[in-house]
């Protein structure tokens, strides 16, 4: 089985997988393994996402929104 050498860990990262792996009741080795299959699940398919289809809907009003009516931010 192939595998990957990772150095220069801050010590708090090694923390945080140590408590992690814990937490699971796991080895760090098989957290580790857990972080990357569930990121490698997550990555894109091989032949993409399908295309996202968009529907324009007629609300009878030609009020032109700002950011301020959507959002209530004044930019910020």
């Amino acid at each position: 089985m192939p595998g990957i050498h990772v150095r220069d860990l801050s010590k708090e990262t090694v923390a945080a997988l140590k408590r992690r792996a814990e937490a699971h009741h796991r080895s760090v080795q098989g957290e580790i393994r857990a972080i990357l299959a569930e990121a490698a699940r997550a990555s894109p398919p091989d032949e993409g996402y399908a295309p996202i289809l968009l529907t324009h809907v007629e609300v009878g009003n030609e009020r032109t929104w700002s950011r301020e009516d959507i959002y209530g931010d004044d930019g910020r």
